[in-house]
């Protein structure tokens, strides 16, 4: 395999996180065009810092959704998309911009809590998600080959020049100056699409001294037009490629399934019910397909395919993957699209448009009852064919609002009924079952970073969103000892939110 350029896979991949933030495709894209055009305007020493720092600053929007969610009425998409165009230095713009945004279409008694609990508890909630979302942007980092300069800046981007921003209460230059070139290309991208140079530059006007860094502010205002001449640009992430700072970084193989894999897990952040879901997917299916008689380069692509098949998943909003109860036809729809919206964004990014169409068809059913093509068996190749069995397979023995987890036996029983009703594959569902049969061959025995069995169970629970008290009467143990557990796990495991738990959780494989 050739060597690929990693701004390809991380342009093309941050459409998950303009997704989930509730913007457009591309507004990561165009934000580091602006950042690029900014540093080279102050003579920034390491603008590839500010380029991926840029291009990965909303890369753990999932990282706060559950919490989010929960508190401020299901849609926290809604909430981000507003929170990103909001001065929260101005309680005028607070109240116009922000509170009306939460929980849009639910009833009126839920939007009201959700307003009552964003202006009780609303630094609280910012902190929450400013300290989730970094930790998770800058793991990501570098699990994808990046260096000490975009994971180190990655932890910054939420802090504020005035000290009134992110969980760690950084002012001034003590936030990196990566992070402070790309907190100001962002609002001035957002407000350029939303109200031309003059709203971009009122925008960034308005948070100048406060959000943002003030020489940064006054470069751009002194320059607003010719900066934003770079966003006219027909295709913003074909164009942040070609902006990419030499040297450029590249990746081979390995590197490759390890950005997959990466993204795929940062999106199961989303909701504790599906943490692990994608690399397990991912995993079954590439053993169902060896044992299914696919090449090995089928068998490569269906590993990739499960690590980012759910990416679509960023754009639906967590209280409808958390309803308990039947969805509405709307919501439904909702959740139809998730393959759609996945498929989009792998073909839009170079080196894995190959798998996209496969990962689009983790839903179809030979029959035509899947989605989104409603694709009848003809036009289900043999790997899209695996990846849908592995992927209900692994669905049905994980628990959901709906429902508990089957046991193995009991989700074999139903994907080999799905199998007889032609829905199926039956030579799949064979192989999948086989593969599910077969023991982990290459499970560590020593638990990382020296956790002991008990820390490792209660890594589980913070992972599955239990609170402390709720960990205390699962363990039968006091909630002091509980939250003594929670805190040596976090110092041990260098996290600091729930989401950074089960990333970790994840990358090393200690949720089953």
């Amino acid at each position: 395999m050739t060597q690929l350029r990693l701004a390809e896979l991380l342009a093309g991949l941050s459409v998950v996180a303009d997704l989930g933030m509730g913007g457009e495709p591309g507004e990561a894209g165009r934000a580091a065009l602006v950042a690029l055009e900014l540093a080279a305007a102050v003579d920034a020493p390491e603008p590839a810092d500010v380029y991926y720092t840029t291009l990965l600053q909303h890369i753990g929007c999932t990282a706060y959704a559950h919490e989010a969610a929960t508190l401020l009425g299901g849609d926290e998409i809604a909430v981000k998309r507003a929170a990103v165009r909001t001065d929260f230095g101005d309680p005028r713009d607070i109240v116009r911009n922000y509170l009306p945004q939460l929980a849009p279409g639910a009833r009126p008694a839920t939007r009201v809590r959700a307003a009552a609990t964003a202006a009780v508890r609303g630094r609280a909630i910012v902190q929450g998600y400013s300290r989730a979302n970094c930790e998770v942007a800058a793991r990501t980092a570098e699990r994808v080959g990046l260096g000490a300069g975009v994971s180190e800046s990655l932890t910054d981007v939420y802090e504020q020049w005035d000290g009134k921003g992110g969980a760690r209460g950084l002012r001034g230059e003590a936030i990196a100056l990566p992070a402070r070139i790309a907190q100001v290309a962002v609002v001035a991208a957002l407000f350029y699409r939303l109200g031309g140079v003059d709203g971009a530059v009122d925008a960034v006007r308005r948070r100048r001294a406060a959000t943002l860094d003030p020489a940064l502010a006054d470069v751009f205002l002194r320059r607003a037009a010719p900066i934003l001449g770079v966003l006219d640009a027909a295709d913003p992430v074909r164009a942040a490629v070609a902006a990419e700072p030499a040297p450029a970084v590249h990746v081979g193989e390995p590197g490759l399934d390890r950005v997959c894999r990466a993204f795929g897990e940062a999106v199961d952040l989303k909701t504790p019910l599906h943490h692990g879901h994608s690399t397990g997917v991912a995993e079954l299916a590439a053993a169902a397909g060896a044992c299914f008689g696919l090449g090995k380069a089928d068998v490569a692509a269906l590993r990739r395919a499960g690590f980012v098949h759910d990416l679509g998943r960023a754009a639906v909003p967590n209280g409808i993957w958390a309803r308990p109860g039947p969805l509405t036809w709307t919501d439904q729809e909702r959740v139809r699209l998730h393959a759609y919206h996945g498929e989009r964004i792998l073909a839009g990014c170079g080196p894995l448009a190959s798998i996209a169409p496969l990962a689009g068809m983790h839903h179809e059913r030979l029959d035509g009852s899947g989605y989104h093509r409603q694709a009848v068996a003809a036009a289900i190749p043999a790997p899209a064919r695996v990846l849908a069995a592995a992927d209900a397979f692994q669905a049905m023995t994980q628990e959901r609002a709906h429902r508990p987890a089957r046991t193995s036996e009991a989700a074999a029983g139903v994907l080999a009924g799905e199998a007889r009703a032609g829905r199926l594959d039956a030579d799949a569902v064979r192989a999948v079952l086989e593969a599910a049969g077969r023991p982990p061959a290459a499970i560590a025995q020593a638990r990382p970073s020296g956790l002991t069995a008990r820390q490792v169970e209660v890594l589980r629970l913070v992972a599955r969103g239990l609170s402390n008290p709720q960990i205390a009467e699962r363990l039968v143990i006091s909630r002091r000892t509980a939250e003594r557990h929670v805190q040596d796990v976090y110092a041990r495991i260098g996290v600091a939110s729930r989401a950074g738990a089960a990333l970790f959780a994840m990358e090393h494989d200690l949720l089953a």
